[in-house]
């Protein structure tokens, strides 16, 4: 009997596992400061593919998966410090959205082989499928140290041979900022839909099963990660995602119906500061007068929409925070979390204090803003993810007190 391996059960054996290195395509990764990054294409080769984005790094040694369908990637080309990356392969289970959202993949060694017991396609097959493209071979380490030496900045992915290194240069250089882009539209739903899946076997069981009565959530859609919003409802959460545009009139309208019991805002891509209708919606929920306030909570971008909404700031980072080894103080209980991070723009903390903004937590390697509250309210929201569980579970915390928040307002009804 022929032995089983995990790549031979994968079916993306047939689909180039084991394809050796120097029959790949020759591929190129061109920053737009001049540098060229010369390796081989693996992935949605032979398409043409000249993929121009802005070239961000993640310094996460696992979960490669989860980063390239998360869908606060939008319009970047993603770069593993991880040396070797593709091991452990990709399943039907560890995505984050529906397809992969990444606009290319770099990683110094693509493995050869997926072996784990859980996957069904390699990680080449997986990107082939969802058409990106990815390169390996280069120096990823040389172009991180590029990266947080000058910053995020646009670059190009191409297989493509008729390009010269002039033009692809050109290319990035004539690329937008992300600065002032709106790319939620992009990524989040554009109707309705409820949410009943749970983290299932994976739950930590603190949260399983848990009978909140029903809270009822709605779940603003920017983007939202999978785990988020399988979170909640592990708490036994009714979640209701509805898209990032949807009015505030509307939202208070289903709150003093008895509808909902909390608002969550969700992670998301581009610049806070252009997603104008969604601070526009929580800017008049926030300032409604109601008897009855309503309970919120913001993960990522939806931290900094709150932030915009309460009269706060936001700036671009240098190079962003994206890992799952970033570590942040809480300032309320003087613990220290280990978090996953997927973010290139931040709070300014003295716009947040005129807000009347209290940050509750701050990343210890930059003190930049990871977490505030609106003291006297319901309102809180954290820079990080939660969900990820890097820690593993330092910060699952925050969606009980989300519950505790909601319980706590319905208690208040008369």
């Amino acid at each position: 009997m022929k032995h089983t391996t995990p790549s031979d059960r994968s079916g993306a054996t047939q689909a180039g596992v084991a394809v050796s290195a120097q029959t790949r395509p020759p591929a190129r990764l061109v920053l737009a400061d001049g540098s060229v990054f010369r390796g081989r294409a693996f992935g949605a080769t032979g398409r043409g593919l000249a993929t121009v984005a802005e070239v961000v790094f993640s310094t996460s040694m696992l979960g490669y998966q989860e980063s390239l369908t998360d869908p606060s990637y939008t319009g970047q080309i993603l770069v593993d410090t991880f040396p070797l990356v593709g091991n452990t392969g990709t399943n039907e289970e560890d995505v984050e959205s529906g397809r992969v959202q990444v606009s290319g993949f770099v990683v110094r060694e693509l493995a050869r082989r997926a072996s784990n017991f859980r996957a069904t396609r390699s990680l080449e097959a997986f990107l082939e499928r969802s058409g990106v493209l990815g390169i390996e071979g280069v120096d990823t380490r040389a172009i991180t140290r590029r990266l947080r030496t000058t910053g995020a900045m646009a670059g190009v992915i191409t297989d493509r041979t008729d390009l010269t290194d002039a033009a692809l240069v050109e290319m990035a250089r004539n690329a937008p900022s992300m600065a002032g882009q709106n790319l939620v539209p992009r990524v989040g739903c554009d109707s309705g839909l409820t949410w009943a899946e749970t983290l299932g076997d994976w739950s930590p069981g603190r949260g399983s099963g848990r009978d909140v009565g029903g809270l009822r959530v709605l779940a603003l859609d920017c983007g939202a990660k999978a785990n988020i919003l399988r979170n909640l409802a592990d708490r036994g959460c009714e979640v209701r995602v509805v898209p990032h545009d949807i009015g505030a009139e509307e939202i208070l309208g289903m709150h003093d119906r008895g509808e909902i019991d909390g608002l969550f805002i969700s992670n998301g891509p581009g610049d806070p500061a252009a997603v104008e209708r969604t601070i526009a919606t929580l800017r008049g929920v926030i300032g409604a007068k109601r008897e009855r306030e309503l309970p919120i909570f913001g993960i990522c971008l939806g931290h900094q929409l709150l932030s915009l909404a309460i009269g706060a700031k936001t700036y671009k980072l240098k190079f962003g925070h994206r890992g799952a080894n970033q570590p942040v103080l809480n300032r309320l209980t003087g613990h220290v979390e280990i978090t996953s991070q997927n973010h290139g723009f931040a709070v300014e903390p003295g716009s947040l204090a005129e807000a009347g903004g209290e940050i509750t937590h701050l990343h210890l390697n930059d003190q930049t803003v990871a977490g505030f509250r609106v003291k006297g309210r319901p309102i809180f929201s954290v820079q990080y993810h939660p969900e990820a569980s890097p820690g593993p579970h330092d910060a699952s915390y925050l969606f009980d007190e989300f519950v505790a928040s909601m319980e706590a307002g319905r208690g208040s009804m008369v």
